[in-house]
């Protein structure tokens, strides 16, 4: 497997240097297709699909070093020919994705509650600043800072933080068996039932409800799988899907496109509630799709009633961002929860450190 040569993104560096001198802002983009997440943001675009391709790739070692302007799907293609992954199931939400959008967005598939986050599998980092110097931080094993690790604070970071250009990435086997099972509980028996399993050894991988159908995905050594399969179906009356059709429905639950994410109206917006696991059944009024054995949950719901929806999550001690504004793009309602002030003190400390011109994405995370 040939690699490109270690090289220094030239171009970018200038690129930066040139706003910064200028205070230009600059919106950072890879493949676009996360450009609905956050507040809309002005300047010139920074395109990182040109510095793309996989550095190094450690099939033994579970490590692999690649550009940020990789294209995702190209990455996890090489990575299932050896029978690896990245279990955390980043969506795609479009062909363009790029490996540096994915770290950047910090979002995870259905698999993120067993699985770890984006931030959890970052060992390492190269990235632009905004006085236009390369820096590194981390490395190629799990045990390499002492001291504040930056590399996994650019998970997340909209690109507010600096020019991701590289990023070292820990990968997992694929695991030697999967099976998929369907329950007709409704949401209070459904959330009962997955904190009940989660509390056990059991390898249950992802979790799904909506329409009083609660979906169950388990992931693990084949014996482990089947032996759950039928407990499951013992205690809660499961069905077991094909294993072609419960791919397809994972990758589309991923990458939302389930028929759930289909917008009722052009005037709501998608909203996603970060909760504890153990939340109760939230006092709202729209119908919610439950994922990450509860701990995320999913409404359509208009701008208007951002102050209901965030009062009620935050009295489970959760957050609730705007996800997808509606047609009208949600005018005047922040996307994200307001964070706790120690939080924004810690950001805008970092911001001031790496970034003291404010021109990367200035206003995307508000």
């Amino acid at each position: 497997m040939s690699f490109p040569p270690h090289e220094t993104p030239g171009e970018l560096i200038d690129r930066v240097r040139a706003a910064a001198a200028a205070h230009a802002p600059l919106h950072i983009a890879g493949g676009r297709t996360k450009a609905f997440y956050g507040e809309a943001v002005a300047g010139d675009t920074l395109s990182t699909t040109s510095w793309s391709g996989i550095v190094s790739y450690e099939p033994t070692e579970l490590v692999v070093t690649v550009r940020a302007g990789t294209p995702l799907a190209e990455l996890e293609a090489v990575l299932a020919e050896r029978g690896q992954c990245f279990p955390f199931e980043p969506p795609h939400f479009g062909p363009g994705g790029t490996v540096g959008g994915m770290v950047a967005a910090g979002l995870a598939g259905p698999a993120r509650a067993s699985a770890g986050a984006v931030r959890d599998y970052v060992l390492g980092a190269r990235f632009i600043n905004g006085r236009g110097e390369l820096l590194t931080f981390g490395g190629q094993v799990m045990k390499n800072v002492a001291g504040y690790d930056v590399s996994r604070v650019l998970a997340g970071s909209l690109g507010t933080l600096g020019v991701i250009t590289e990023v070292s990435l820990k990968v997992l086997p694929v695991a030697p068996a999967e099976a998929t099972l369907v329950f007709a509980l409704g949401q209070h028996e459904a959330l009962e039932q997955v904190h009940r399993w989660g509390g056990q050894p059991l390898p249950v991988n992802a979790s799904r409800w909506t329409a009083d159908r609660l979906t169950v995905r388990l992931r693990g050594a084949v014996a482990a799988v089947e032996a759950a399969c039928e407990r499951l179906a013992r205690e809660a009356g499961g069905t077991r899907l094909d294993p072609a059709q419960a791919g397809r429905d994972w990758a589309d639950a991923r990458d939302q496109r389930l028929p759930f994410f289909e917008a009722p109206a052009a005037d709501l917006g998608l909203w996603r509630l970060s909760v504890p696991q153990t939340a109760p059944v939230l006092d709202l009024p729209w119908a919610p799709l439950i994922e990450w054995q509860g701990a995320q949950r999913w409404l359509w719901a208009p701008a208007g009633a951002a102050g209901q929806i965030r009062a009620a999550t935050a009295a489970v001690n959760g957050h609730a961002t705007l996800f997808r504004a509606g047609a009208d793009g949600a005018p005047g309602v922040p996307r994200f929860h307001p964070a706790a002030t120690a939080i924004q003190t810690i950001t805008q400390r970092l911001r001031a450190e790496f970034d003291p011109a404010g021109i990367f994405t200035p206003g995307r995370m508000g």
